[in-house]
Formats: structure tokens, sequence, C-alpha cells
């Protein structure tokens, strides 16, 4: 006759609700949904779960379940503070509801983005947040036929078949385009993210141009320069535009940190911003609101798309609801860095931030 395996001295469910003086159900209660218990109750059952060093089976839970309450996101890269704020919101819902989250970075590469989506699905996600919809349609695919929820992000133009919660790229970069018209600037460029496998950055040079072609423009004749996202590239971008004869009046960046960099580079050049030349983001993160001159940009809702993108996945996995669009809305926030060409600042000094 074999030995009897050792019991294990890992400290069990029973065990908490022993120390806790609950039920066992009301510790599952409140480590899988924390608000369906009182503050007080929840603080005791945790303070058992701290002195017991107690982790629950989640593997076992989730054969019995078929779920393992993880939530997956992939993004482009870690060095982009809108992420940042996004994936804050997102996890802060999903923990808020006894959810987890796994994050991995593609580094704007489709195949290691795709390798990353399917080992998230081995790994038992029970939904994927994604950025932007450019991808090849077979991971569409390979997600639906495993019955994995998707909510696409940062872009206004979703999949019909999956949830959206972005914004309109096209549209935020047209109007921002277009108040610098108003404001009498015909020679702008821009310097974008590298457009290929990045909608988001492709949309915004569209919208500009849109805004070109409204005003009787050339669309064409607006230089575009595509480079990595850092201050440095930016700021060498920048250099770049300003060797071109006539010069820009007007350089649109694609996010903050490029227009950092132009500001940077602007400095250098020793060239006043915005008399000399005009520059704005996109994004409104808070390196523009420092930055000398401050950043007149696209402000987008970071934070609430990354909440209402988790609140969209837990949706359609626990309520089996349908998929979600919602489209934000964005706005111009005007600083110091734009104003009419050749003159300074134009508009009012309570506008002025």
């Amino acid at each position: 006759m074999e030995p009897k395996p050792p019991k294990s001295d890992l400290p069990t469910l029973e065990d908490v609700a022993r120390a806790a003086g609950v039920s066992t159900a009301t510790v599952s209660r409140t480590l899988n949904s924390p608000d369906q218990v009182s503050e007080a109750t929840r603080q005791r059952v945790m303070a058992s779960v701290r002195a017991l060093r107690y982790s629950p089976n989640f593997g076992a839970r989730a054969l019995a379940a078929k779920r393992t309450n993880t939530y997956g996101a992939v993004i482009p890269t870690m060095e982009n503070a809108i992420f940042a704020r996004g994936l804050e919101a997102f996890q802060k819902v999903l923990v808020a509801n006894g959810a987890t989250m796994l994050v991995a970075s593609s580094s704007y590469d489709p195949q290691i983005e795709e390798d990353q989506i399917r080992t998230m699905v081995a790994r038992g996600a029970d939904g994927i947040l994604l950025i932007g919809t450019q991808r090849d349609p077979e991971i569409y695919d390979f997600l639906k036929e495993r019955h994995i929820p998707v909510v696409i992000a940062w872009t206004g133009t979703g999949v019909p078949a999956l949830s959206c919660v972005g914004f309109d790229n096209v549209d935020a970069a047209r109007m921002l385009a277009s108040r610098a018209i108003e404001l009498g600037h015909r020679r702008i460029a821009f310097i974008s993210a590298y457009t290929q496998n990045n909608d988001r950055a492709r949309d915004r040079v569209a919208g500009a141009r849109q805004a070109l072609e409204a005003a009787g423009l050339e669309p064409a004749e607006m230089p575009v320069l595509e480079t990595k996202y850092s201050i440095q590239c930016g700021r060498d971008a920048f250099v770049e535009l300003m060797q071109n004869n006539p010069r820009p009046t007007l350089v649109m960046c694609g996010n903050d940190v490029l227009a950092a960099g132009a500001v940077r580079a602007a400095h250098e050049l020793h060239l006043d911003v915005p008399g000399d030349v005009s520059i704005t983001g996109f994004d409104d993160i808070e390196l523009a609101t420092v930055i000398s001159p401050t950043l007149t940009t696209v402000h987008v809702p970071h934070r609430q798309m990354g909440g209402l993108a988790a609140e969209a996945l837990l949706a359609q996995v626990r309520d089996d609801s349908g998929p979600q669009h919602v489209n934000l809305e964005t706005y111009i926030v005007e600083r110091r860095s734009l104003a009419a060409p050749g003159v300074g600042p134009t508009f009012a000094a309570g506008r002025l931030r």
C-alpha cells in the first residue's frame, strides 16, 4: 500500500473563514466581488488573508468556472504616456471587479503583437484590449473562433463585430489644422509617428490634409516627416523641416512628445515660438503644460477611454452583451505655442494657459 501524500501546510479558504469569523461563501464574495460585502467585513477578511498568507487557487477556480478573470492588454509601446494613463484606468476598473490585468508591448511590430495575443489566449485571458484596428484579419478570426471578446481603443473606427471605445483621429487633427488655417497659416508641415501599422498616426496626417483641402490649399504640398516616438526624434525632424525654403509657419506634431522635441529645436535655432513658427501637439499630456511656451494641443480623454474599455470587456464576458461602440469627444486646448504667423499670441489673455 502506497503512503498517502503529506497534508499541505498551505492555508485554505476554510482557514481564512475561521480566522475572520465568517463563512467560506463570504470569503469567496470578498475575493471575487468585494463590492457585495460591507467595508468592515472586507477589511476583516483581507486582514486574515494577509495574516495567513492565503493565495486563492485560481487554476481550480478557472477550471470550474471556465474563466480566469484575467484580461489582457496589448499596447504598441511602453514609452508613450498616453497608454500608461489609459491602462491605469483600465486596471482600476478591473481590480474593482475582482479581475487581473496582463500587459504586453508589441513595439509596433505586427508579428510580435500576434504572438502576444495568441499567448494571452493560451494563458486563459477572458478578454483582450487592443489599440487601433490595423492588423491581419486572421487575428480577429482567431479570437472569434475562441469566443474571446475584444475591445478596440484609441480609434473611433472599429471593426463592426467588435467593441470600440475611442475617438476620431481624423476629425481631431482636422479641427486643429482648421484652427491654424483660420489664424492665417498656409505653410504647414507635419511631424508624425510612423504611419505603417499605425492607423492613429495615419489618420492624424489625413485630418490635417483634409483641412488644407477644405481651405482651398494643396494637401500634397504639406511636408510630412515620419519618425520614432521620442523628444530627440521630434527635435531632429523639426531641424530638417526648417531647412525648407520657404520655411513652414506651423509645424503640427502627431503627439506632444514630438512637439516637445520641436520646441527644443526651435530654441536651439533661436526661433521664437510662436513669433517665428507655431508648433502644435496631440494628446494633452502633462508635458504640454511644462514646456515653454506651453503647447497648443488636442485633448484626448485617455483615462475615460481606458475605464470604459474595461467596462465594455467585463459586460461582454459577464453579461454576454454584444459589441459596444463609444466615440469620445476631443477638443483643442489653446496655449501659447500657436498664434497667427509672425505676430505672436493673438488670442485673449484669459485663454492663454
